[in-house]
């Protein structure tokens, strides 16, 4: 944990040449919210307090720009968008990405308050076979899209998927308005909500991919303008 924290504090010194000021988070940061500026639109953005780890390494990340001219790399309709690979800055048409981050992982933070329903920010993470513990990526992170279930469909990923986990009734309601991505749940971390801009989601993952060697990767390059934070309009309710 205390590896984590000292890395934090030296990305706040070294990147971008932004000074250790600008890495410090307040109180006052901790209570606003995150505009996501991009090509195709704005998305505003909620961090949970129940998520600390995350939700301070998110805070500081905007606040040195570490967002800032990074693509949505892989996009998959009816299923996410990610982004937050800092080597997609200026990456040539055709180059697979996905790879690249800050220098260390954050360790898990499982909920069962937040699962994901359409809208929530999770961090992606390298698979189980070399990450047993789950821990997230430093700066990845996707926006779930997913699609509306049924019962039926539900009862069958319960049987198919989740090898007989149940799927709390909270979370089946949501999966049948709302929709989802309910087999990723208590696997990616989930730590933040879209409460303005999900029209911007589904347009994004609308959007025309690879199929080559750089798989997901949009054709026309969808980027991160800026990241900002902002004060909370709590006229923009979340489930947090």
């Amino acid at each position: 944990m205390k590896r984590f924290f000292s890395l934090l504090l030296i990305l706040g010194i070294v990147l971008n040449g932004h000074s250790q000021k600008d890495s410090i988070l307040t109180k006052k940061d901790r209570k606003r919210d995150v505009l996501i500026q991009t090509t195709m639109g704005d998305i505003t953005i909620r961090l949970s307090d129940s998520t600390p780890l995350h939700r301070d390494n998110f805070l500081k990340l905007v606040k040195v720009g570490f967002y800032d001219n990074v693509l949505f790399h892989r996009v998959m309709n009816s299923f996410m968008i990610q982004a937050g690979d800092p080597e997609s800055k200026n990456a040539k048409a055709g180059l697979p990405l996905g790879n690249g981050g800050p220098g260390y992982t954050i360790p898990s933070e499982f909920r069962k308050t937040l699962f994901h329903k359409k809208g929530v920010v999770a961090a992606a993470r390298q698979p189980d076979n070399v990450n047993p513990e789950k821990a997230s990526s430093g700066s990845q992170f996707y926006i779930a899209q997913g699609k509306v279930y049924t019962d039926a469909e539900l009862d069958q990923m319960e049987i198919q998927r989740l090898q007989g986990r149940k799927i709390p009734e909270l979370y089946r309601e949501a999966y049948k308005t709302t929709g989802g991505i309910p087999h990723l749940d208590g696997n990616y971390t989930v730590y933040g909500e879209v409460v303005k801009g999900l029209e911007v989601i589904d347009k994004i993952a609308a959007v025309e991919v690879s199929k080559g060697r750089d798989l997901n990767r949009p054709f026309v390059d969808v980027k991160i303008i800026k990241a900002k934070l902002i004060k909370r309009n709590k006229k923009l309710k979340s489930s947090f």
